[in-house]
């Protein structure tokens, strides 16, 4: 069932540009949606605007169905958790997560009940009696998400809820909030700038880049066939590696920012684009390195970072661009060596050159499948 449709929504404050231009979409009941994007995207005004707080300049609303373009918030059947959580410094944790119950004027019982429940599912149980200023940053969040959940509106939506957090408890946070959303069969619209919260937690991305769609589908999709540069670009971590290339019929041949030279074979021919001019892409874990296999090029190390379970090396420029390759486990490998590495153009996505669309997607090794027990 379409919980949510977006028909040609678009968004302007001054009646000549628009800041969301013609959004189409739509999600199902019990959906974890995810809106990521640079700042300035447009991804927080779209959001503004599904719980009503945004007016709709163009376009329209659905929710269950239903026309809801002037629908005021508070009948749209919605929860929202902020960015910046939106405490009442002098109310307890209890108060402040019963605050919309009591607007609501839903009875004594019933509310104790609900906060009982929700305490205990989200750990704030020996916390009701603190002030927000006693709290964590983390408990602060688990406040305002109790707040939402207490609610028990279907549909919640998130603004960029975990930024304020370190990178320990962000981590934390994104399994917590994930199983919750499971448990609790909500359907939720979450908002973020990280590309790495929208991969973990979506079951479906939409990319927005200056009030535009990029892309919509799920993370690995967009992982493995990007749409566009743009997408290649934002989504992964480190992002995808560009670069400009020539393709020469007559000697069968890829040159890659006149840098990198690519002897292609019949079956290579047949996975690239019959274009002079494209824009290759390769992800950080298809630069192989090649003291265990055949090296097809030397690259000279501009930096390495060792992370323990795995190796980052980021090589220099290629036609303008640091080139980074993820390595499993521990190399021994120091900035300004030149080290053999295995590059195939099986593993590049093609786009066009002039427009940045994708071409060709990498030809890239099947998804593990898990057989459970």
């Amino acid at each position: 069932m379409k919980q949510i449709e977006l028909i040609d929504i678009s968004k302007s404050y001054d009646r000549q540009s628009n800041v969301l231009d013609e959004i189409n979409l739509s999600i199902d009941k019990g959906e974890f949606f995810v809106l990521v994007g640079p700042s300035g995207c447009g991804k927080s005004t779209l959001l503004r605007m599904i719980a009503g707080l945004e007016e709709i300049s163009g376009g329209v609303l659905k929710l269950n169905g239903e026309p809801a373009n002037h629908l005021p918030p508070k009948h749209r059947n919605l929860s929202m958790v902020f960015q910046n959580y939106a405490l009442y410094p002098h109310l307890t944790v209890e108060q402040n997560i019963l605050f919309g119950l009591d607007v609501k004027k839903v009875n004594k019982q019933e509310q104790q009940r609900r906060l009982k429940e929700t305490a205990e599912m989200i750990g704030l149980s020996h916390l009701l009696k603190r002030k927000p200023k006693e709290l964590s940053g983390g408990q602060r969040q688990r406040v305002a998400l109790a707040r939402s959940v207490v609610s028990e509106a279907p549909l919640c939506l998130m603004d960029e809820p975990l930024s304020n957090l370190d990178a320990k408890l962000r981590a934390h946070m994104r399994v917590e909030i994930r199983r919750l959303q499971r448990k609790l069969g909500l359907t939720m619209i979450y908002v973020t700038h990280d590309q790495v919260e929208a991969m973990t937690m979506g079951d479906r991305i939409m990319v927005l880049n200056e009030g535009k769609v990029q892309q919509v589908g799920k993370p690995i999709t967009l992982y493995n066939e990007p749409a566009n540069t743009f997408v290649a670009s934002f989504i992964g971590s480190p992002k995808m590696n560009l670069a400009g290339a020539e393709l020469n019929f007559d000697k069968q041949m890829l040159v890659v920012e006149g840098q990198l030279t690519f002897n292609l074979s019949p079956v290579d021919l047949q996975h690239i684009p019959l274009m002079e001019k494209l824009t290759i892409g390769i992800r950080a874990e298809h630069i192989y390195p090649a003291f265990d296999r055949e090296a097809t090029h030397h690259l000279e190390v501009a930096s390495v970072e060792q992370l323990g379970n795995e190796t980052m090396v980021v090589f220099e420029e290629i036609g303008g661009q640091l080139w980074n390759a993820k390595w499993p486990g521990q190399w021994a490998v120091n900035p300004g060596e030149t080290v053999p590495v295995h590059l195939s153009v099986r593993h590049f996505c093609f786009f066009d050159a002039a427009t940045g669309q994708l071409v060709q997607a990498a030809n890239n090794e099947q998804v593990q499948e898990v057989v459970a027990l």
